[in-house]
């Protein structure tokens, strides 16, 4: 059984909760287990965060959410209209050094590519389209 959703919100980082909420519902009906749930929320908070921050420059702009479930896999799908971006091609950070050393930033696109099992990101008909995918184990 598939069950998928679609929703709209502004580019507002107090909209990120509202997203958290309904991937929770989602997966949990489908038995995903809880860390797949929080490893789901994380990318897809931190994917979020980084188009309102970074593509919006926090102007208004809406961000579309298309979240499917089924009992193996959640594809979640963000969409927006901030200039092209794809976010895929950040090199993960060199980690190995001190803290202190380290450059800022760069760590959330690393993040989510630890925690979900596939990324694609697309540029179409004028808009950002990110899809990860987090597989059920």
């Amino acid at each position: 059984m598939e069950n998928s959703h679609s929703f709209t919100i502004d580019a507002d980082i107090l909209e990120i909760p509202k997203v958290s909420v309904a991937l929770d519902r989602a997966l949990r009906v489908h038995g995903f287990s809880e860390e797949e749930i929080l490893d789901s929320q994380l990318a897809v908070e931190e994917a979020i965060t980084n188009v309102i921050v970074h593509g919006y420059e926090q102007v208004k702009g809406k961000i579309v959410i298309t979240c499917r479930v089924t009992h193996a896999l959640a594809e979640v799908q963000i969409e927006d209209s901030a200039p092209p971006f794809n976010p895929l091609s950040i090199p993960d950070p060199d980690i190995s050094g001190d803290l202190e050393d380290r450059k800022i930033g760069g760590l959330g696109i690393f993040l989510i590519r630890q925690v979900m099992d596939d990324i694609v990101y697309r540029y179409e008909n004028g808009k950002n389209i990110l899809v990860m995918v987090k597989k059920k184990v």
